[in-house]
């Protein structure tokens, strides 16, 4: 979880059956920058695709991340921009009526 900070190593990625690795948001947040946030969220993007695992990116709060993203190849996004947090029930209830990826965030 939250690949690149805590005890998320490279080591780990070896130790444990890792199915797919999360972009910390401290790291989305600075996507836009075009250099140190952008970097680190395209670097752990290829290395997640080199090894044929999913990438998850967490925290995404805008439109403009969202895009970027999408055009970075990211598996799949999670934070406030597709929904903010919520119970079971409510959950299914906007499942269903969202049942199409793009509609997500409209």
């Amino acid at each position: 979880d939250d690949f690149g900070t805590g005890y998320s190593c490279l080591a780990y990625l070896s130790a444990f059956p890792v199915k797919e690795l999360k972009i910390d948001k401290s790291f989305i947040d600075k996507i836009l920058d075009n250099e140190i946030g952008f970097n680190i969220a395209k670097t752990i993007i290829s290395l997640g695709k080199s090894l044929n695992l999913a990438v998850v990116a967490e925290g995404v709060e805008t439109a403009e991340q969202y895009n970027l993203l999408k055009k970075m190849n990211i598996d799949s996004m999670q934070g406030y921009l597709i929904a903010k947090p919520m119970d079971k029930e409510r959950y299914l209830k906007w499942h269903n009526a969202k049942n199409k990826p793009h509609d997500l965030i409209t």
